[in-house]
């Protein structure tokens, strides 16, 4: 029975992380409450990180091509904007850990203003979809353009805010053509999700990992890679020819229950 309850819940992870990293909905912010309700309290910083791997793994199958155009080629445009915006990822990730000195107790208090912020950002970009001339692609940007998107990745790094939502919000804001957003958003996912498990390392190897099973790993990691190979296929569905209306109301109504979890129902 535990082997099964084991395997359920490393499903439930797996999907959770793999449809949360690329929809626009926070895949950090829905492993916190998946973790807290699942009662994952030991080793849930190792699922967390090789989750992440996992789907990065997604993200180097559905765009293996021009990953493989970069290595090859690896002087021109494209390359030298997902360095700047790289970078300045790292500097606002880090500004904002000295400002804000947040720890888990921090994040959990702030989760559900950070969803409703995801939401206000999928807001945005509709608005920024119907407003705004795209006329640019990853090559073609302008040098502020990854400039903002970096910065809008570096605060994305809170949970409840999402990545993707973020990065595609600010592309399509700087004009940049829905497809080749999507493409720029993804692509940076690539050293955003290696260098946050680079830096979740030192934590890792001083807190162990728990009771954490090899098989339970297995399968969400397993979950996680297929989910988010789904998921970034679904979302160039969306970004080309749908709308974000859904995720607005999802991510509206999580963050408001998560408040009033918080401060009035405490269910969990």
């Amino acid at each position: 029975m535990e082997i099964l309850i084991e395997i359920l819940r490393s499903i439930v992870l797996g999907l959770v992380q793999g449809l949360g990293e690329f929809l626009p909905i926070s895949s950090s912010g829905h492993l916190m409450l998946a973790q807290r309700l699942l009662g994952v309290t030991e080793g849930g910083q190792l699922n967390t990180v090789l989750l992440h791997v996992a789907t990065l793994a997604a993200v180097c199958v559905v765009y293996r091509r021009q990953l493989w155009e970069l290595i090859r080629h690896p002087i021109q445009w494209k390359t030298l904007w997902l360095i700047v915006a790289t970078a300045v990822t790292v500097v606002v990730w880090v500004g904002m850990k000295k400002v804000f000195d947040l720890d888990e107790a921090a994040e959990w208090r702030i989760l559900g203003f950070c969803f409703i912020g995801t939401a206000l950002l999928l807001t945005a970009a509709e608005l920024a979809k119907g407003a705004v001339r795209r006329i640019y692609t990853c090559d073609t940007m302008k040098w502020y353009h990854p400039v903002i998107i970096g910065a809008l990745q570096g605060i994305a790094v809170l949970p409840g805010v999402s990545r993707s939502g973020a990065t595609i919000t600010g592309a399509l804001a700087c004009g940049i053509k829905k497809k080749q957003a999507a493409e720029f958003s993804f692509l940076l996912s690539v050293p955003a999700i290696l260098g946050g498990a680079v830096l979740e390392l030192p934590d890792l190897v001083k807190n162990g990992t728990g009771d954490v099973t090899w098989y339970g790993t297995a399968i969400a990691m397993l979950t996680a890679g297929v989910s988010g190979y789904i998921a970034i296929r679904f979302m160039l569905r969306i970004i080309t020819k749908k709308r974000f209306g859904g995720f607005i109301i999802y991510t509206l109504a999580l963050g408001i229950f998560v408040l009033l979890n918080q401060y009035v129902l405490h269910l969990f």
